[in-house]
């Protein structure tokens, strides 16, 4: 059978699906948990069945995988490019306007801690980021980092294995964080890291969306490990 001739890539099919702001909704509700679908509609606004309706579609695009737990189906991001799309198309878009005390909370949340897919974002990312430079287990700049000898060792004590992590992602990437302006680490090692905080009870996810609750533990720690310091909620 002859393969199919395609040709350039349909870029304005993407940006047709996520013209939808429930569907927008129900992505940035995602980090790298899975959730179920009458959870994602609620968070998007909209009706059980309007919102079934938009997982299909994200589905069929490939954003999401799904898997049945018993009766429930619970949603995920089908690839980590998924968030990094959501994430630079954040750099470019506006800031919608706070209107109410709960939008306000959840905005100043978002942005103090959060994950994106599965590395640390927000203030907290940067600042770890930071760290890392500074002590030298991480150089490089604007283009790329590499892990150092220092890096290696000192990720070692926090208690990650950086040889024994998976192989079949990138190990260091950065994004540039929307909301800080700043990179933050994200690759296999952003990853080992948001898994080792959140095993070491520093900080624990929110409900639904993908703000990070840093533990008065977590306080304590990044402060006397890392010299983070991070306000508590008031």
């Amino acid at each position: 059978m002859a393969t199919e001739l395609r040709g350039d890539v349909d870029i304005a099919a993407v940006g047709a699906l996520l013209a939808e702001p429930a569907r927008v909704r129900i992505l940035q509700a995602l980090d790298g948990r899975a959730l179920p679908a009458g959870v994602l509609a609620s968070e998007a606004g909209v009706a059980p069945s309007t919102g079934s309706g938009h997982l299909a579609r994200l589905v069929a695009a490939g954003f999401l995988a799904v898997e049945t737990r018993g009766r429930q189906r619970y949603y995920r991001l089908a690839e980590p490019t998924a968030a990094d799309l959501l994430e630079t198309m954040a750099q470019l878009a506006p800031q919608r306007p706070v209107r109410s005390l709960r939008q306000g909370n959840r905005a100043l949340a978002l942005r103090r801690a959060r994950s994106c897919y599965d590395h640390v974002a927000g203030r907290l990312g940067t600042d770890l980021q930071a760290t890392f430079v500074e002590r030298g287990w991480l150089a490089g700049g604007e283009e790329e980092y590499l892990l150092t000898d220092a890096g290696r060792n000192g990720f070692l004590a926090f208690g990650i294995d950086v040889d024994a992590l998976p192989g079949r992602r990138r190990l260091i990437r950065h994004c540039l964080d929307w909301s800080e302006r700043r990179h933050h680490l994200s690759g296999g090692l952003g990853a080992a890291l948001l898994a080792r905080l959140l095993a070491r009870g520093w900080v624990e996810r929110a409900p639904t969306d993908r703000a990070l609750v840093v533990t008065p533990a977590g306080r304590a720690g990044l402060a006397r490990e890392f010299g983070v310091e991070v306000v508590a909620d008031p």
